[in-house]
């Protein structure tokens, strides 16, 4: 048997059970008026639930849907005081004709202003508790949906992600593999020491950079492990300079941030203008709640068209940071200006221990 058939069926016993109750509790409540149960109690207690069940089906299947459920409020309470005082109405007169003649049920011999409004109230009541009864379903199945809905949402990006890191690891062996190549091309002593540097950064990637936060202190090691690879293959007229602002604290931030701005200023900058090529690189830590990260370089615009693929690495930043941080929590800057290329990243620190909710 399937879920939906299985809760159909048990939906179905619990209308059964609830109105066997009433029947049941109306007789008892006949009963303290007539003082002596017989058939016609159960009689006239099983017609009164048929008409209030009338009064509860019709409100909640065509009612609420049709205009509480809209919002159509007027006509919802103008159509729920007609549907309840027509059921009171016609209760009362069956039990005064014919009722009293077909089935011998003592009814009352005139129309009665009092036991009409206890039936309209009654009426009333059973709606009313049918109707809350509906709406607190409503609203935990909705409750349920919303959840299912932020679980698939955080599924999704959970997979985007690691398709995203897919991307990134490639990309940056690539671009390692190159600068290796070359220095290999003319048989430098660097490349045991660049092969070295590159087995800790790919250490880091594929090991550290699993979970999608990580300790600021360990990804400052890879992005000084890394400079230190670039630098290898750099000339020495080129002015690098790298510098800590404040106190690292000890809190979390995406793995693998920086790297593509690092990346693209070696690779896309430094066209090797006499004494004029340089890079700064700056991590501020002044205020405790975020971190500044900063990039400079220069560029020559022949330069940089010649370059392919060159935006790979920033679009896949670009995009981590929208599925990790909220809109808030971070500020991406990037200018080019006067052969001039900048990058600045504003990044809220998330507190080490904390989960980080992303759903959006």
């Amino acid at each position: 048997m399937t879920k939906s058939r299985l809760y159909y069926r048990f939906k179905l016993i619990g209308h059964v059970i609830f109105w066997f109750a009433s029947i049941t509790l109306l007789t008892l409540i006949f009963y303290f008026y007539d003082e002596e149960i017989n058939f016609n109690l159960v009689e006239k207690s099983i017609i009164t639930n048929v008409f209030f069940a009338i009064a509860v089906y019709i409100n909640l299947y065509l009612l609420i849907p049709k205009f509480l459920k809209q919002k159509i409020y007027i006509f919802y309470i103008f159509w729920l005081i007609v549907l309840i005082t027509a059921i009171s109405v016609t209760i009362q007169l069956l039990f005064i004709y014919p009722l009293r003649n077909m089935f011998g049920i003592d009814g009352f011999t005139h129309f009665n202003l009092n036991l009409h409004s206890a039936y309209f109230f009654s009426t009333l009541l059973y709606v009313g508790i049918t109707s809350f009864l509906k709406l607190i379903k409503d609203w935990i199945s909705m409750q349920d949906i919303n959840l299912k809905l932020v679980k698939i949402e955080q599924q999704k990006l959970e997979a985007e992600l690691k398709t995203l890191k897919g991307q990134l690891n490639p990309h940056f062996l690539f671009n390692s593999l190159n600068n290796i190549y070359s220095l290999a091309l003319i048989n430098s002593n660097k490349v045991p020491e660049l092969i070295l540097k590159l087995s800790d950064l790919m250490r880091h990637i594929i090991y550290d950079s699993k979970e999608n936060y990580i300790l600021i202190e360990k990804e400052l090691e890879f992005v000084n492990n890394f400079i230190e690879l670039q630098r290898i293959r750099t000339s020495d007229q080129t002015k690098i300079k790298y510098n800590i602002v404040g106190k690292i604290p000890s809190a979390k931030i995406a793995p693998l941030l920086f790297e593509p701005f690092i990346d693209n200023a070696f690779k896309h900058g430094l066209p090797g203008t006499e004494n004029s090529d340089y890079i700064h690189i700056t991590f501020n830590f002044v205020d405790t709640d975020k971190i500044i990260f900063e990039i400079e370089n220069n560029y020559e615009e022949i330069f940089m068209q010649k370059q392919t693929n060159s935006g790979i690495g920033l679009n896949n930043v670009k995009k981590r940071l929208k599925l990790l941080y909220q809109p808030n929590d971070f500020k991406l800057t990037i200018l080019k200006k006067d052969n001039i290329h900048r990058v600045s990243l504003e990044l809220k620190l998330i507190e080490n221990g904390n989960k980080r909710n992303n759903n959006r």
